[in-house]
């Protein structure tokens, strides 16, 4: 464990590649393999599932330190972090036997999950009692399910290249699957991770690392002819592999999480393909009959639900479409062009008429493809994916076998109003980078009635009726959305001095401030949601830009919300131009 908080200390301080590289190397050099492989784990991007509450944590440290709650708010506020500040206020430990980082998973952090609030406390407090602030820092953050430092799944393979002599495509694929908390690390596992070509057996189920694309920033003429690439509609749901090996089937998500049992009829459809094929693709929600696929918001529920119960798996039934073929008859493809793997594909669906396939969009140039993406939302699309016909099947973001640029649709966009603002974390400790937006209930008839709204809420009043039409009802504004990306630096220092000057009321490490600022803000798509106030909820919200020209009552309503989900819905409806090329065949 000490040694394990010593990498992450050294990782976290350094900035330069070549130097993590460095200390990765030196620490798989000098670890035991069950320690070695729970590093990896973590390094590559593990995450176990939170193990105690961060209230029993906060009460635990207050308790351990002698201090009130308030003050150890204040110093959370001040430092920006739970771990860090846990570490600070604790008082000097007496160092305990050194552990590894495996012996302190299997018998500290693991088993406090199954322990009442008062076993959880003093665990905690008899392991603080052994570490030093890095170990305790380090501690917290496994058991907050908070672990993340600044080295990437590609830094993790250079240095265990490094550190091995294997090839760094070899350990990208024995990578592959390493970070699912079903199988938990160890000595076993890490032999098989670095041992030499030929041994070290894959799982049956395991995919392939998945091949991930650019975004496309330029004009598509850049690009060259178009009949270069193949283009296909970039569906908005979950990017998965299917893996139909030794008479079992597996799904993984992109982000490497079995997700087999969550989608049944994914694998009774698959139960029909030949053995030894694994297919890259999307899971979507696409009921019988619809010429569109359904929303993101709709597959959501899938994904959350531990029981998936008939009622569930009626209103929002999931396909698999498939867009590119890895495996067949046990063969890796990866190596072949993509448009050889395309035909591999659709001789595959001519075969299984089941297997549903993305369709292709022949297209004579450019301006016939900008054309198909300016109607893609309507469509229950993102945009298109352009994939070069030679292209290779790579292994994460990289360009050395060819590309696959993803070419999205211009964002949703309204104008909000700033309502609430939460500190940041990390480097923006201190600074307010976290906020909530609102728009108006209604339009204002005036910017005297906004005024009056702000008034109002500064004196925390409610929202007066309009003068002489009380059929209108009362002017608000409705928060709908949480952002906390898109400024600068510099725009965020000068928003941070707005919301500390306007400030009405605190909820904990939250503000409520005067509404005094309108921002641009850019979303993916919206849907009704009961779960916020105003009744709808938008995907992947982000701030465009400050808006100092847009008075406050200029803002958007929550009808212009309403609308462009309306308009979503209608748009996608009916058959339109080229619909043939959107039903999956």
């Amino acid at each position: 464990m000490q040694d394990f908080a010593a990498l992450y200390a050294e990782l976290d301080a350094s900035t330069a590649t070549g130097d993590k590289v460095d200390a990765l190397v030196r620490h798989f050099g000098r670890a035991a393999p069950d320690d070695a492989a729970w590093a990896v784990y973590f390094l590559a991007g593990g995450k176990p599932s939170q193990r105690v509450p961060s209230a029993v944590l906060r009460e635990a440290a207050c308790a351990e330190a002698g201090i009130d709650p308030w003050l150890f708010e204040e110093c959370y506020q001040a430092v920006g972090d739970l771990a860090e500040t846990i570490a600070h206020v604790l008082p000097p430990g007496t160092p305990g036997p050194r552990q590894g980082l495996a012996a302190w998973m299997r018998e500290r952090v693991l088993p406090l999950r199954g322990l009442s609030p008062a076993g959880q406390r003093a665990r905690l407090v008899e392991a603080w009692r052994e570490l030093d602030a890095a170990g305790r820092f380090l501690l917290v953050k496994l058991i907050g399910g908070g672990f993340r430092v600044g080295v990437s799944r590609l830094l993790v393979q250079r240095a265990l290249a490094r550190h091995t002599g294997l090839d760094a495509q070899l350990l990208a694929e024995r990578l592959v699957g390493w970070t699912d908390a079903r199988t938990l690390p160890d000595a076993a596992r890490w032999q098989a991770l670095v041992a030499p070509p030929g041994q070290g057996r894959a799982p049956e189920g395991r995919p392939y690392p998945f091949f991930l694309a650019h975004a496309l920033q330029a004009g598509p003429d850049t690009l060259g002819a178009v009949g270069e690439w193949l283009a296909e509609w970039k569906y908005d749901g979950i990017r998965a592999q299917v893996v139909r090996r030794g008479g079992g089937c597996w799904i993984w998500s992109r982000g490497e999480e079995l997700v087999t049992e969550r989608f049944p009829e994914v694998v009774a459809a698959a139960a029909d393909w030949p053995e030894g094929t694994v297919l890259d693709g999307e899971l979507l929600v696409w009921p019988e009959g619809a010429a569109v696929p359904g929303t993101f918001q709709q597959l959501q529920p899938r994904l959350n639900r531990k029981t998936l119960p008939k009622k569930l798996l009626a209103e929002a039934p999931v396909v698999f479409l498939a867009y590119d073929l890895l495996e067949s008859e046990g063969a890796d493809r990866r190596a072949e062009p993509q448009a050889a793997r395309r035909a591999r594909l659709e001789a595959l669906q001519q075969a299984r008429p089941g297997l549903r396939v993305s369709p292709l969009l022949p297209a004579a140039d450019w301006a016939a493809l900008a054309a198909a993406r300016a109607g893609a939302r309507g469509r229950g699309v993102e945009g298109l994916m352009l994939k070069h016909r030679e292209a290779r099947y790579g292994s994460g973001r990289t360009k050395e076998g060819g590309t696959w640029w993803k070419w999205k649709i211009e964002p949703l966009v309204v104008d909000a109003v700033l309502v609430y603002a939460q500190a940041g974390h990390g480097r923006r400790a201190g600074v307010y980078t976290d906020y909530t937006f609102a728009v108006w209930s209604r339009t204002p008839q005036g910017p005297e009635e906004a005024a009056a709204v702000v008034e109002a809420i500064a004196r925390r009043q409610p929202p007066p009726a309009l003068q002489g039409d009380p059929g209108a009802g009362p002017l608000q504004l409705l928060p709908f959305a949480k952002a906390y990306s898109g400024l600068s630096d510099a725009e965020f220092k000068a928003v941070d001095r707005v919301i500390r000057a306007t400030t009405i009321d605190r909820f904990g490490p939250v503000r409520s401030v005067r509404p005094t600022l309108v921002f641009e803000i850019g979303f993916e798509g919206i849907g009704a949601s009961p779960r916020h106030k105003s009744g709808v909820a938008v995907r992947f919200p982000r701030m465009l830009r400050l808006r100092p020209d847009k008075p406050l009552h200029e803002a958007d309503t929550l009808a212009q919300l309403k609308a462009l989900a309306q308009g979503l819905r209608t748009e996608g409806d009916g058959a339109g131009p080229g619909e043939e090329a959107v039903e999956p065949a």
